[in-house]
This record gives C-alpha cells, structure tokens and sequence, in this order.
C-alpha cells in the first residue's frame, strides 16, 4: 500500500511541476502571440500590431502581469474615469483599466505559476482589446458580463443610491 501510495504522490507531483508556468514557458508562448519581443527574462517589451505591451514577472512571489499603456492620465475627464470603472464591472472582464506612474494602462494580473498556455495567450488578446477598444466599446472581449448599460437603469439622482452599514 505504500508503495502505491508513493507512487501517485510521485506522479502527481510531476503533473504538477510539468503544468507550473515558468518564464521559460511564458517567453515561447509570448513569442508566438505577438509581432515582436525584446527585453529579457521577466521583463519583455513587445509590439502587437503597433500596439505596445509589457510583461513583467516575478517568479519568487509567482506573480505576472500584462499590461498595454493608453493614455496620459491627466487627459482623462471625469466621463472618460467613469466609463474606465463601468468597463472594470462590465466588459472589461479578466483585465482592469488601472492608473500607475501618471498613465492609464489596459492590466492583466495573475499569479504566474498556475497560468497555462490558453489563459497566457487570452491574456495578451484582452490587454490588446481593452487598450484598443478604450474611447468606445472599453471591452476586452465581445462578451458583456453583467447587467444591461442602458440609460434608463442609470439612477436620475446621484444621492439615489443608499449604502447601509449592517
């Protein structure tokens, strides 16, 4: 029965280890996704039609994050924010309209190594839509998850909406 026992813990630790997302990994399917990449490991710099990408990583604290600048964020009106938050609930879906270091970039954050091949490259394709998309649809995907933006299930007053503390 041991035996048996060391044996699957054996095969099971080897599934796990061959499925881990390593930089090595990462590079290769980043490689065939985009028009071109340069920079080195854990911090790629790529073009993916005209549009630029970053990928940082951080294999000590497994963490990864894709993400597209779009525009200098003292450009953006009150209107512009508001669509950007609506889009984090709704249709932007796995990446965030996110500010850092005075610019609003399309952002993709993950631990890096229970990622596998399908959500890297979903990753690179929703980064690049929801930069693309920023000023009209704000999507990453043509999917809109969650209720309908219309303007009649927008509240008439700001004050209309009442948060309680339970």
């Amino acid at each position: 029965m041991k035996t048996y026992l060391s044996i699957v813990v054996l095969l099971f630790s080897s599934i796990v280890a061959q499925a881990q997302m390593t930089n090595e990994k990462l590079e290769k399917i980043l490689t065939e996704e985009v028009d071109s990449i340069g920079g080195f490991t854990g911090r790629w710099q790529m073009k993916l039609k005209d549009l630029p990408l970053i990928v940082l990583t951080d294999e000590t604290n497994d963490r990864m994050r894709i993400i597209a600048p779009i525009i200098e964020a003292s450009r953006l009106d009150e209107e512009l924010l508001l669509d950007c938050m609506t889009a984090n609930f709704h249709s932007a879906l796995d990446v965030k309209y996110a500010i850092s270091d005075g610019i609003l970039w399309s952002v993709y954050i993950h631990p890096l190594s229970p990622l596998n091949d399908g959500q890297v490259r979903d990753a690179v394709k929703q980064v690049f839509s929801a930069a693309a998309t920023f000023g009209t649809s704000f999507s990453s995907t043509p999917l809109l998850f969650g209720g309908n933006q219309s303007e009649q299930n927008v509240p008439a007053k700001k004050d209309s909406l009442v948060f309680k503390k339970t």
